[in-house]
């Protein structure tokens, strides 16, 4: 483990590109690409990596949720996924998608899991292996979860509001357009029909991003620890909701604030600003 990983309150749960080379043939290992270009994984991917896809694998199809334990029974089982499988996670933009699969996989309590510190992009950048080959792996048996953990790692709207009401802390990690209600969507990207633009009073601007280096692996303890408790006064034992557009960018900060910083009670309120701005009634700040 290099000495960056080791720092971090958690250094079990992320790994760098020579640790996943060394592993790529242990059968209980199973690495796992999840990207927002769908089309990448078809270009090449890791050696021996499945393909999971945020919007067909971890959403339901019909009701805007997540699938439930038989679901997600199903998705470890035909990837070659077993309850003792360690389950590394990759993909593009500085891991975004990655932290999203990572975060579902938490919610059933899958906990044996990691991310590759600077995804796919570092990946290529440093010249590793690529294939197109897709491996059938071994089937598995997974047991079905008794249930789906939201409560210890998401937020719902109702939660949010009344953390809100309370004074909590919370962290809009959109960008800073997005947040001051400039603009209701990210810059390059097209509006998805939210309705009103602006943040939730009271949560705090931070956008995602300043939690990554350029070449998209995480930035140190130290740095980190500057930008959220030093910033943004964030303390370890407070209770904290992050949020963005549709919980993927978010789920990216939660990563960051509860793995690597070790904050006790961070959960993603993945509705975000897609149900917040839409919401009648709902109370939003301005500020441009």
């Amino acid at each position: 483990m290099n000495t960056k990983i080791s720092a971090y309150a958690h250094p079990e749960v992320l790994v760098d590109a020579d640790w996943l080379l060394e592993h790529l043939n242990d059968p209980n290992v199973r690495v796992v690409e999840s990207n927002e270009d769908l089309l990448l994984y078809d270009m090449g991917h890791i050696p021996g990596a499945v393909h999971i896809d945020w919007r067909r694998d971890l959403n339901d199809q019909t009701v805007r949720d997540y699938v439930g334990p038989e679901g997600f029974a199903a998705l470890c089982e035909r990837n070659g996924i077993g309850p003792e499988t360690t389950v590394v996670f990759y993909g593009d933009k500085s891991n975004w998608w990655a932290c999203y699969a990572f975060w579902v996989f938490q919610l059933f309590g899958h906990d044996k899991a990691k991310v590759l510190d600077g995804g796919r992009d570092k990946w290529e950048e440093e010249g590793r292996p690529l294939t197109r080959e897709v491996v059938a792996h071994p089937a598995v048996t997974y047991p079905v979860p008794a249930g789906r953990n939201d409560a210890a790692h998401r937020a719902y709207f109702q939660q949010a509001l009344e953390h809100m009401q309370a004074g909590k802390k919370m962290v809009d990690v959109r960008s800073p357009k997005e947040f001051s209600g400039e603009t209701t969507h990210m810059p390059e990207y097209p509006q998805e029909g939210v309705l009103r633009g602006g943040h939730i009073p009271g949560a705090k601007s931070c956008p995602w991003a300043r939690a990554a280096n350029a070449d998209k692996t995480f930035k140190t303890r130290e740095e980190l620890e500057a930008i959220y408790a030093g910033e943004l006064g964030l303390n370890v034992e407070d209770d904290i909701v992050a949020y963005c557009r549709i919980g993927e960018r978010s789920s990216h900060t939660w990563f960051v604030l509860k793995y690597l910083l070790g904050y006790k009670q961070v959960r993603n309120y993945d509705g975000s600003w897609t149900e917040w701005g839409n919401m009648v009634r709902s109370p939003i700040e301005k500020s441009f």
